[in-house]
């Protein structure tokens, strides 16, 4: 052995290793770049492999057939047929080369901008939503296509699930693999929902612009292209400012996406369009009330208008027909002879807060505007019963004297001054009482009472009887200076009618879809937000209104029933809410732009309250208001507030929350014990009162 063998050292490592280390750190990266390139790769073959066998599968699928349109239907609290909403479809099918390219463009900017683009499924568009969403946390940008709303529209429900969301990718690429692109665009833009029950843009063309779709200019297409996102919203009909404001983002999303110029799109802009007036149809039941319903199933409850109209659902609805048809009745005989005056009513069934009856306006193909839930009326006098209950819940009794007199009342630390005046200026310049107060809408009182108890006060009990509209703590709240609706302030009195146990106001029953199966259920809610003692203490005091010197004593003969009530007058509205145990009201009348309303026309809400009531319950026996625990009744001086006995003229039954009665005697001499049964002990000015006389029968 060589000396050269006998000294070799022993290897570090296996020869295969020995190499590696020899090989530069460059090339490893080189070998292990070309494995990673080479798994991509052969991932990719077998992705794009994966992916051609499933896109000749759904080439040899056939697409579904097209989904059933149904009747949707909307019934009354008797189960009776109100309406029928559209069982076809009223569309007029054209080729995409009768319709205008403006409308195209203007469809193309606002739904799907890069429509010719895609296969179906905008991957950039999702990517790009996505991210809005995951920032923003929460749905605030889709990105569905136009062939995948086509999808949806003719094969699927709008059930906001996955399941729905992928078969739709899925019909959307079938779609796409079966038609050229300017068949699935022609298809969708006559299938596409406008509103008023109107599908596809020849028809919606027609309907809005007495038009074909092929001559429509570049402001009427963007109009039109701006209506189906939110038929409700932005329809010219419902609301015009709301679809000129959506004309705008068309026209300006064009721009963006290089249809147009920004000249032309300013041009359009001032462009005056001459709407078409929607074509008188016969005169459907309650449809104010129909709106409402149709604006809560879509709005809160999330129902698609489509399916609304032609998804076979069933509304079932509080709406007593009988009583609706009364109440439009009575309004059109009311103001007959009177063509610009206005008015509206609500009538609710206070132990149930279900609403009977509804009237938006007196002609509802002249005008769709629904005053009945407009908050932009003062309600006058007719909002202070709300403030004489906190009064009695704060140290106030039915026998508490203030001088009605010219006054100058100040308030904010004596920093700011406030002077009402009554009607006609008319005053006693003497005390008078609550009672007296509420039957001739007393102001002086009114305003004396908020200072003394609280505006705020009062605007919390508001709150709780289902007055939202807003308002502020000042003086003027007494006076109803603050606009509400007739659906608020007829809440809010069912309340007091309910012995102070507020029902939330319901106009939906339930929903069922067209296999039975129940899509809302009603549970509305309900909370004692006054003592039962109180509100039967303001009801026995509004009673007044109607009887001999009140404000309503002018209808007083054809109201054959216990009622309570109160009127309201400003310069431009006339007001009276009301109620009996069983049915509360509030009606309102006045002209839709601020005019004046003159002295005979400010008379014409109680008689509209008062023949809609009497018609209404004309099968119902009257009912007396029923005494709950807590309330002491007691004949009273009206001169002194004082108990009444033998000496005192004129005494009358008040009602007082139990332990804030009066405890003297008008006179220094004791009073002298009465029996029931004997007429001749009762006070001076109640002899042969039959109405009295019932009333302590019915609640002994």
């Amino acid at each position: 052995m060589s000396d050269n063998e006998n000294n070799r050292q022993p290897s570090s490592g296996t020869p295969q290793k020995q190499r590696e280390q020899e090989v530069p750190a460059s090339m490893r990266w080189m070998r292990r770049i070309k494995k990673m390139f080479s798994f991509f790769f052969t991932t990719c073959v077998f992705m794009l492999i994966a992916a051609a066998i499933f896109f000749v599968y759904l080439r040899s699928q056939t697409l579904p057939v097209t989904k059933m349109l149904q009747t949707s239907q909307m019934f009354d609290t008797h189960g009776e047929l109100i309406d029928t909403f559209y069982s076809g479809q009223n569309r007029q099918v054209v080729p995409l080369n009768e319709i205008s390219p403006y409308l195209i463009k203007a469809t193309l900017a606002v739904e799907d901008q890069h429509f010719y683009d895609h296969f179906g499924v905008d991957v950039k568009a999702v990517a790009r939503a996505a991210i809005v969403n995951v920032k923003a946390m929460a749905k605030v940008q889709g990105a569905g296509t136009i062939t995948q709303q086509l999808a949806r529209n003719l094969y699927l429900t709008h059930d906001r699930t996955w399941a729905r969301k992928i078969k739709e990718t899925m019909y959307a690429v079938q779609l796409e693999m079966q038609l050229s692109k300017d068949e699935i665009l022609a298809d969708y833009l006559n299938q596409i929902y406008y509103g008023h029950s109107t599908y596809g843009i020849e028809t919606a063309s027609e309907l809005f612009f007495g038009k074909h779709a092929s001559e429509l200019t570049l402001a009427e297409s963007a109009l039109i292209a701006g209506v189906p996102k939110g038929p409700r919203y932005y329809s010219p009909y419902y609301d015009m400012k709301n679809a000129l404001d959506r004309q705008k983002i068309v026209l300006q999303t064009m721009v963006r996406s290089g249809f147009i110029t920004q000249a032309a799109a300013d041009a359009a802009g001032k462009e005056k369009l001459t709407i078409q007036p929607l074509t008188k149809k016969k005169p459907a039941a309650a449809p104010y009330f129909r709106d409402y319903v149709r604006t809560l199933a879509t709005e809160k409850l999330g129902i698609p208008e489509e399916q609304f109209d032609e998804g076979g659902i069933r509304i079932y609805t509080t709406l007593d027909k009988k009583a609706q048809e009364i109440a439009e009745n009575v309004v059109n005989q009311q103001l007959t002879g009177k063509p610009e005056l206005q008015a509206a009513l609500v009538a609710i069934d206070p132990r149930t807060g279900e609403i009977k009856a509804m009237v938006g306006g007196r002609d509802y193909t002249e005008n769709q505007f629904n005053r009945a839930l407009s908050n932009t009326r003062q309600p006058g006098s007719s909002f202070k019963p709300i403030m004489y209950m906190v009064a009695l819940q704060n140290g106030y009794t039915p026998v508490t004297q203030v001088k009605s007199e010219p006054t100058v009342f100040t308030y904010d630390e004596g920093r700011q001054r406030y002077t009402p005046r009554n009607f006609n200026d008319q005053y006693v310049n003497a005390n008078i009482d609550m009672r007296q107060a509420i039957s001739k809408s007393d102001n002086i009182y009114a305003v004396h009472t908020i200072l003394d108890v609280g505006p705020a006060k009062v605007i919390d009990l508001a709150r709780k009887l289902g007055i939202n509209s807003p308002m502020k703590p000042l003086p003027s709240l007494a006076l109803g200076s603050f606009p509400v609706s007739p659906l608020e302030m007829a809440s809010a009195f069912g309340t007091i009618a309910n012995q102070g146990l507020h029902k939330e106001a319901t106009a939906i029953v339930r929903i069922e879809d067209a296999n039975g199966q129940i899509l809302y259920q009603a549970a509305p809610k309900e909370e004692q937000v006054i003592n039962p003692a109180v509100a039967y203490v303001m009801t026995n005091l509004m009673e007044s209104v109607f009887e001999e010197g009140g404000t309503g004593n002018r209808v007083a003969s054809t109201i054959k029933r216990p009622i309570a009530g109160k009127t309201g007058t400003t310069d431009t509205d006339a007001w009276l809410v009301g109620f009996t145990p069983e049915l509360a009201t509030a009606v309102w009348v006045g002209y839709d732009k601020d005019r004046d309303i003159s002295t005979v026309e400010s008379h014409l809400a109680s008689p509209i309250f008062a023949e809609f009531t009497e018609q209404t319950l004309e099968a119902i026996p009257p009912k007396l208001f029923q005494i709950p625990e807590g309330v002491a009744n007691v004949y009273i001086d009206p001169v002194s507030g004082k108990l009444s006995n033998e000496d005192c003229p004129n005494a009358h039954l008040e009602a007082f929350l139990a332990g804030t009665e009066p405890t003297t005697y008008c006179t220094g001499k004791p009073a002298k014990p009465a029996s029931g049964d004997d007429k001749k002990d009762a006070p001076k000015g109640q002899n042969g009162s039959w109405w009295n006389d019932l009333k302590r029968w019915w609640n002994d």
